[in-house]
């Protein structure tokens, strides 16, 4: 996210382009919404011819029947520019509420097949920005600004018709007037643009501060920081005011330069044509239809230079979206996909394997790291931390490729599968339990969502966690909050657990968190894993002397290098960093 926007990011207003491939499937509506604009445009151009008739016809010839006529006739354009109207805003609005509702799904799609180091890089409030705040500002765009500008282009550029065959010296008098303002809307648009984007920056680094702060709470609360969150968050409340203030004090000097400009010139038009009035050139009528076409000239203009802004405001969401949807996922599918064997065995190889994280490569993670792990075999992994323990549960699931050598399941490089075929095969229980805002069904079944209430039942009871989900007030209906705040540690732990039997995978990856917990929920958490251990190829974190205790082989390691390999007893007499890590965090 901190790299330059690609190309197409740069373009301003082009970026707006994006829209179309999402109108593009609704040409119909479009094109209805266009017809409803050009009937509404054209009412409104007669109502002039419609008002010249009344004043020539109707007030200066004194005749009541053509002033009745005259206004029956206008009053019935109204009504069929009214219905015109309706059907255009509804048509309108509809394809913006559309349209943003799919870019979102899009731009989500697109987040969620990032690799896990393009988080590293961007700011999971600044997304959430771009996903919410800046579709909403293209919502406008579509749903109000497109069709104000496309309405006022058409009604200025059917008014300067109009006002030419009212009056040709006149119009030539409105046409000198227009660069007068057309190079304000350009020369303060491009201005406006930047501020937008700028300002729409500063709200997402406020709402980054308020994730990261109401996730911490806790931490906040426990070292009395509130006050200081409080005023920094004050800091940048005062500096996204000041990127607003700054986009609006522009935004408004442009409208403001256009009215003046504008209105000046129909000043000067009604002195003209008020002469030629007095000296018979023009008749009372045609003055009024000119003048009233010259408004419409006018208004347009002046909504043009207030919707560029909203449309420099839109160009800016845009850009920052097209970063996102540019954005090609670090881990992808080859090409050419090499199927992974089936039923899975459960081996895994990591053969020579060297790798440094994008976001810090040095020191490397792994150096030249070999390891065969066979099928059902369970395996302690032991090491300081930082040892790079972890790194080998992330190459496994492929959230991140070597940088030399191989990681392998079932004899198949990683890097020739399907990410998803090779994600189906592994089982995560983190350390840290992930829960969702959901209820107990929802939660279990993410680990396969196509599994039956009795299927999730089972899981739970294998899990040891039907007791304690029967205690909740709606049992498994239970909406357990966010990140499960309502459920103890260890009842996080055995829901996680459940959600690995149902997944029910091969290769199961452990980073035992136990310790943290009292003797009796450990005890059932304990439980839960060695019964979903069974039948699995387990690679383990040990934190626990049992675990290591029980464990086929461990394997210890050390920056980034495998430095020994054995039981537990052999361990302790051969390698001095696992006897002296035993002392520490086993008590042996």
């Amino acid at each position: 996210m901190t790299e330059a926007p690609p190309p197409a990011a740069r373009a301003g207003l082009s970026n707006l382009g994006l829209l179309w491939r999402y109108l593009d499937p609704h040409r119909t509506r479009l094109f209805v919404a266009l017809f409803a604009l050009f009937v509404a445009a054209a009412t409104f151009l007669l109502t002039g011819q419609g008002l010249k008739h009344v004043v020539d016809e109707g007030f200066a010839n004194r005749d009541a029947s053509a002033l009745n006529t005259g206004l029956f006739l206008m009053v019935a354009v109204v009504g069929v520019m009214a219905a015109a109207v309706y059907v255009r805003f509804y048509i309108v609005s509809w394809l913006g509420e559309r349209v943003i509702a799919d870019l979102r799904r899009d731009v989500f799609a697109k987040l969620l097949r990032q690799s896990p180091a393009f988080f590293e890089e961007a700011r999971t409030g600044e997304l959430i920005s771009r996903l919410t705040a800046d579709t909403a500002l293209l919502e406008q765009v579509v749903g109000t600004s497109v069709s104000m500008a496309a309405r006022n282009a058409l009604s200025g550029i059917g008014a300067l018709v109009m006002l030419f065959f009212t009056s040709w010296k006149l119009t030539l008098l409105v046409l000198c007037g227009v660069p007068l303002v057309v190079g304000p809307i350009v020369l303060f648009g491009r201005r406006v643009r930047k501020l937008s984007r700028a300002s729409q920056d500063r709200v997402a680094d406020l709402g980054s501060y308020v994730d990261e702060t109401l996730h911490e709470i806790r931490t906040v609360q426990a070292y009395t920081h509130e006050r200081a969150d409080h005023l920094a968050f004050g800091e940048r409340i005062e500096a996204t005011f000041a990127a607003a203030k700054q986009r609006i004090r522009v935004r408004a000097s442009l409208v403001a330069a256009v009215i003046f400009l504008v209105f000046t010139a129909i000043c000067v038009i009604l002195w003209v044509g008020g002469h030629d009035v007095l000296a018979g050139r023009l008749s009372a009528g045609e003055l009024s239809a000119f003048v009233f076409y010259a408004a419409m000239v006018a208004s347009a203009a002046g909504a043009l230079s207030e919707v560029m802004g909203d449309l420099q405001r839109g160009a800016g969401a845009a850009e920052r979206l097209v970063e996102i949807l540019a954005a090609e996922p670090a881990i992808a599918s080859p090409a050419v996909v090499k199927a992974m064997p089936k039923p899975s065995k459960g081996e895994v190889t990591f053969d020579a394997v060297r790798f440094e994280y994008p976001s810090r490569p040095e020191p490397p993670a792994l150096v030249d790291f070999t390891l065969r792990v066979t099928p059902g075999e369970k395996l302690a992994l032991v090491g300081p931390s930082g040892a790079g323990k972890s790194t080998l549960f992330q190459l496994l699931l492929r959230f991140y490729d070597p940088v030399a050598g191989a990681v392998r399941i079932d004899g198949v490089d990683l890097r020739e599968a399907d990410p998803a075929e090779v994600r189906s095969r592994v089982a995560v229980v983190p350390q840290e339990p992930a829960i969702f805002a959901a209820s107990v069904w929802d939660n279990v079944r993410y680990g396969r969502p196509d599994a039956s209430n009795a299927e999730v039942a089972a899981a739970c009871e294998a899990a040891f966690a039907t007791e304690f989900i029967e205690r909740l007030p709606q049992g498994f209906d239970s909406y357990l909050g966010e990140r499960g705040m309502r459920l103890s540690g260890g009842q996080r732990q055995r829901l996680v657990i459940a959600r690995a039997i149902l997944a029910n995978r091969p290769i199961l990856l452990l980073d035992e968190a136990t310790s943290a917990l009292d003797a009796e929920s450990e005890r059932m958490v304990q439980m839960a894993l060695e019964r979903l251990m069974q039948g699995r190829t387990v690679l383990v974190i040990a934190h626990r002397l049992a675990t290591v205790r029980n464990a086929d082989r461990i394997v210890v390691i050390d920056q980034g290098r495998l430095v020994g390999a054995g039981t537990h007893d052999e361990l302790l007499a051969s390698n001095t960093l696992y006897a002296r890590l035993a002392e520490l965090q086993f008590g042996v």
